[in-house]
């Protein structure tokens, strides 16, 4: 997602494409399904509405008339023979209260009229709000006054329906994130193996599996692997021979310059020659190293081993020194790590003039080893730049204190090769602070 769309989405929204996929797929299945609900219990109240007024109007006059029809002393017991859900008839008048405030208060008032054909003269109140309930009196031809209660009410749910209902909402939401993960799973795989996508090393290539789209983007994501490793390769293998045919012209020209008279302009010559040297040395060891072999590996206990790296500069006078810290062993090859920790050491020396070495353990069951300086340091914007061959900052690291460009990409493209990485960041103080990880995989 570029900067552009990033800034135009709604901060609201998920991150991730599946996210937003199941938010805008669940919240519309949702949606219809509460629509669907809401027009059913319209629908439902609509019909109960309609059944009620219909039975007050068919009911209501044969009661009456009944009632009308019985001896007083018999009325009472009939009472609850004529009772129904929403109505019921009280030989009492009506309670005291209020004018008739709503519209179906009143429309039922109406068709209670109708239906007795206007015989009676009805004295309709409301009763109560909440529910909703008034009573409509009216006398009997012998004066027994008689009243009509309705609570108007809709039909009364199943105890099941709020179950069935929530059951068809999880139904919703699984088929909603099923459908999502088939979709964009092939997309998820595509990504990791674009992450993984190393032009130094040789990948696995993708499944080519899934909806034809994803397969078809998993056959280009290939093709573009091989073709990029094709080109490193090839450039690789041109900067090797290349530096290696450098180095018999190069000990030709060292030596005529050993035969000349030792002049000032000879010795910078030589120095020259040195320097061209080095580089050419160090460019078979960058090319060396994009295809090294790195054969078994062995269990190597990294306290004795930064010991006996630490041992040997300290034998030629080197003031490199060992900080305790944690013990930890790793499946690891000895003879890569080593070369990884001495370009360290060697760049340390190079820029601070002493260096230190300590290993730590992580928090993720990794384990990390730093080497410490105290030189002049990196610019933070420069950090992962110098991680790049042949990039040198001129400004605090020129060529005459014998950098090249190539130890710490040396040691980064090594650091791969173990399955770690190796990362710079500068200290406190002053001076910088290089860490090769080991990932949890390959420690014991």
């Amino acid at each position: 997602m570029s900067i552009a769309s990033a800034a135009l989405s709604p901060s609201w929204l998920p991150r991730t494409l599946s996210a937003r996929i199941l938010l805008t797929l669940a919240g519309g299945l949702l949606l219809a399904h509460a629509l669907s609900f809401a027009l059913l219990f319209y629908e439902r109240a609509s019909a109960t509405r309609s059944m009620m007024l219909t039975n007050l109007e068919q009911d209501i006059p044969v009661s009456v008339a009944l009632l009308e029809h019985l001896p007083a002393t018999e009325r009472t017991q009939w009472l609850p023979q004529l009772e129904r859900r929403t109505y019921r008839y009280l030989l009492r008048p009506a309670r005291a209260g209020t004018p008739l405030a709503s519209d179906r208060a009143r429309q039922v008032t109406a068709l209670i009229d109708d239906a007795l054909m206007h015989r009676y003269a009805l004295r309709p109140r409301a009763v109560g709000a909440s529910p909703e309930r008034f009573e409509v009196e009216l006398n009997l031809a012998d004066g027994q006054p008689l009243t009509i209660e309705v609570t108007p009410a809709p039909l009364p749910i199943a105890r099941w329906l709020p179950w069935v209902l929530a059951a068809q909402v999880l139904l919703l939401l699984g088929c909603s994130w099923w459908a999502v993960r088939l979709a964009t799973r092939p997309l998820a795989r595509l990504a990791d193996a674009a992450d993984r996508l190393d032009p130094a090393q040789p990948g696995q290539p993708l499944l080519q599996e899934g909806p034809s789209e994803v397969a078809r983007a998993a056959t280009a994501l290939n093709a573009l692997q091989a073709r990029v490793s094709a080109h490193v390769a090839e450039r690789t293998q041109i900067l090797a021979a290349i530096s290696h045919d450098l180095q018999t012209p190069i000990t030709r020209m060292r030596l005529r310059l050993d035969a000349m008279e030792e002049t000032p302009e000879q010795a910078r010559l030589l120095e020259d020659v040195q320097q061209i040297s080095q580089l050419v040395r160090e460019g078979v060891n960058y090319a060396r190293g994009a295809h090294a072999s790195l054969g078994p590996s062995v269990r190597l206990d990294l306290p004795s081993f930064l010991d006996s790296v630490v041992a040997d500069y300290q034998d030629t006078g080197k003031p490199v020194q060992r900080i305790e810290g944690a013990s930890a062993s790793v499946q690891t090859h000895p003879q890569v790590l080593r070369r990884i920790v001495q370009n360290l050491i060697d760049n340390a020396l190079a820029y601070g003039g002493s260096a230190e070495t300590r290993l730590r353990q992580q928090a993720d069951g990794g384990v990390a080893i730093e080497v410490l300086d105290r030189g002049p340091g990196i610019p933070e914007d420069q950090l992962k730049a110098v991680l790049q061959p042949f990039h040198r900052l001129e400004s605090s690291r020129s060529r005459s204190t014998g950098g090249t460009g190539l130890g710490l990409a040396i040691a980064q493209q090594l650091s791969q090769a173990l399955g770690g990485t190796l990362s710079l960041s500068n200290r406190d103080g002053g001076g910088l602070q290089a860490r090769v990880t080991l990932p949890p995989t390959t420690n014991a």
